[in-house]
């Protein structure tokens, strides 16, 4: 039996661990600029002297300098190629630290620093060869434990939870985060951490950092439930303060020992600390554990923990909403009728009033629908969200809101889809988004959480009932949600290959980039005839022949057959240039109309006169819009 096993055999027996290693880094004077976990191999003396601080102190268990020691990670910082280093000198300096103090030596592993599916962008097989190379390098050092710090996404837990299983039988803490409200950032409860716990047969769960200690002692008191879970906690030493443009955490080791001795009265086990907790707190907690008895919770015999657990996750997912009840614009798409729209950019100022009157001007002629899109080309313009409000209630005509991956994490993006279903918006067209480096902002940071599969995924679950997480939200969306599609894609088998997941996400439309060779989108249709979702074609009425040259040459996916650029170099009078720009749209239309469901166009220049030219005999006749 290992000695951690021994210790937790030990029911009387609290269990200290460290407290942070990069907070302390940086109150020693390490900028933040530097990648920590580099200092393994840069500077060993330091990392080994830290070490040695918590083991003075007290620490039962010390952590190794491995939180952010993956692949992805370090490869961001330009060091992925030290990653082998990095994490045998960690555990090998911890445990030269700790050999003559019989203390043990955790391997921490922290979350790959980008979702996984189905939330991101990071495949499972991915992230899982990430997290198998940090445990095969920290099981070369001979690890006595694994500790994992920080997660979020119970999804990636589990999947690292596996990884080790996979490997080792060495023991496994798995911690996650939660906010104020006791759950993490996407929402997964305590409970489910502990159904994790039971299902994986996991030694030890627990929470760390996000929280100082009076919010955590919130999290730990609705455990107490389960006196069969040995539950650890670190918890922050509360919220920093920027002082003298210092980052500094203001609880003082009193008051941390404060409550750590109530989470020991409420079955908590191991005690930690995260962001903040130095080796002074530890200290001063090593000292009251003296005086601490464990104290677990009798839950009485009305109802088992296995009971209470499953009352508090389970729910059922609501049914949709009929797609056709969605919006007029479903109704009409869903119904077998021609549906046209047309894009119009945002400004780039605040004043909507020159859109909203070219959005007038289309629903007189008879279009279904205004299409936004959301920073095109990376440029800073007015909110598509607000100006879909804005016309809907202004215009009163639908808007087809496009919504991108770039500029949001996925909270903000959970955020913004209910408050576009509050005020109403329906249509929605799922994009990734084209990056900074593109626009006028190329120091500008993305974001990128989740790509246009992952985010289509969370739509669908919004209009189920349920977030992000997994949690019932009590009601469902309406949203009658579109994905892009690039018939003339460079990478075209990776292009088909994203469609289909798109669809299986839960795509329920799906509209084509600007396409102008007829030829290659009618190949296209061929290809995915298995696909059983209306496909809108996007056309693309090209202004001149210097318009046609950029849109070839500086537009990233967008390719204009030789002999349309031909046709438009023929052409020198601007106003001329743009009827025949029309007129090769139409043509391109007549050949695929009968494969399409619809049609969208985008306004060049905001010309919407130009884009009802385009439309012009190609619109359905019968269609009664009249949006109330």
């Amino acid at each position: 039996m290992d000695k951690f096993t021994e210790l937790l055999k030990d029911h009387d027996r609290i269990i200290l661990f460290d407290g942070a290693m990069g907070t302390y880094l940086y109150k020693k004077g390490v900028f933040l600029n530097v990648c920590y976990e580099e200092l393994n191999i840069i500077n060993q003396d330091m990392i080994k002297g830290i070490h040695e601080e918590y083991i003075k102190a007290g620490s039962d268990i010390i952590t190794t300098n491995t939180f952010g020691a993956n692949r992805i990670k370090l490869d961001k910082a330009g060091i992925g190629h030290k990653l082998k280093d990095i994490i045998v000198s960690a555990v090998r300096i911890a445990k030269d630290a700790a050999k003559k103090n019989d203390v043990l030596v955790a391997g921490d592993i922290g979350p790959l620093g980008k979702l996984v599916y189905p939330l991101g962008p990071i495949s499972k097989a991915e992230a899982e060869h990430c997290f198998l190379e940090q445990i095969d390098f920290m099981l070369e050092a001979d690890v006595d434990l694994f500790t994992l710090e920080t997660f979020s996404d119970l999804n990636e837990l589990e999947l690292v939870v596996g990884c080790i299983q996979k490997k080792t039988s060495k023991p496994i803490i798995a911690h996650m985060t939660v906010t104020d409200e006791g759950t993490s950032i996407y929402g997964a409860t305590p409970y489910q951490l502990v159904d994790l716990g039971r299902r994986k047969k996991i030694d030890v769960v627990g929470f760390n950092c996000s929280l100082g200690p009076n919010n955590m002692l919130k999290v730990v008191e609705g455990l107490k439930i389960f006196p069969d879970v040995v539950f650890s906690v670190q918890p922050n030493a509360g919220v920093p303060r920027i002082i003298d443009n210092r980052t500094i955490y203001l609880a003082t080791p009193e008051y941390f020992t404060t409550y750590a001795r109530r989470y020991m009265l409420n079955n908590v086990r191991i005690v930690g600390g995260c962001c903040g907790i130095h080796p002074e707190h530890i200290k001063e907690l090593k000292t009251a554990v003296k005086s601490v008895t464990v104290l677990g919770v009798d839950t009485g015999s009305k109802k088992s923990s296995f009971e209470v657990l499953d009352r508090k996750i389970k729910f059922e997912g609501l049914h949709p909403v009929p797609l056709r009840e969605r919006s007029h614009f479903a109704k009409r798409l869903t119904g077998g009728s021609f549906v046209s729209s047309v894009e119009i950019t945002p400004p780039k100022g605040c004043n909507p009033q020159k859109v909203i009157e070219s959005a007038r001007m289309l629903k007189q002629n008879g279009v279904d629908a205004v299409n936004i899109p959301d920073g095109p080309r990376a440029s800073a313009r007015m909110s598509p969200q607000m100006l879909a409000v804005i016309l809907e209630r202004e215009v009163g005509m639908e808007t087809i809101m496009h919504y991108c991956c770039r500029d949001r994490n996925v909270i903000g993006m959970q955020s913004d889809l209910l408050g576009a279903a509050a005020a109403g918006v329906n249509n929605i067209l799922v994009i990734t988004g084209d990056p900074p480096k593109l626009g006028h902002y190329p120091d500008a940071t993305p974001v990128f959480d989740v790509d246009a599969v992952g985010l289509t995924r969370i739509v669908n679950r919004l209009n189920h009932g349920i977030d992000l997480a997994g949690n019932d939200i009590k009601n469902v969306t309406s949203f009658f949600q579109g994905v892009g599609v690039n018939p003339v894609a460079t990478n075209y088998e990776l292009e088909l290959e994203r469609f289909h997941q798109k669809v299986e996400a839960g795509a329920e439309f799906a509209i084509t980039q600007p396409v102008f060779d007829s030829e290659k989108i009618i190949s296209f249709l061929d290809d995915i005839k298995d696909v059983k979702i209306p496909v809108i074609a996007g056309i693309w009425p090209l202004a001149s022949y210097r318009n046609a040259e950029f849109l070839n040459s500086e537009i990233p996916e967008v390719s204009i057959p030789q002999y349309i650029l031909d046709r438009m170099s023929k052409v020198t009078d601007k106003e001329e240039a743009k009827i025949e720009g029309v007129m090769v749209a139409r043509e391109t239309i007549e050949v695929i109309k009968d494969r399409i469901c619809g049609i969208q166009v985008n306004a060049p220049f905001g010309r919407v006169d130009l884009s009802l030219k385009v439309l012009e005999g190609f619109m359905d006749p019968d269609n009664d819009y009249i949006r109330t």
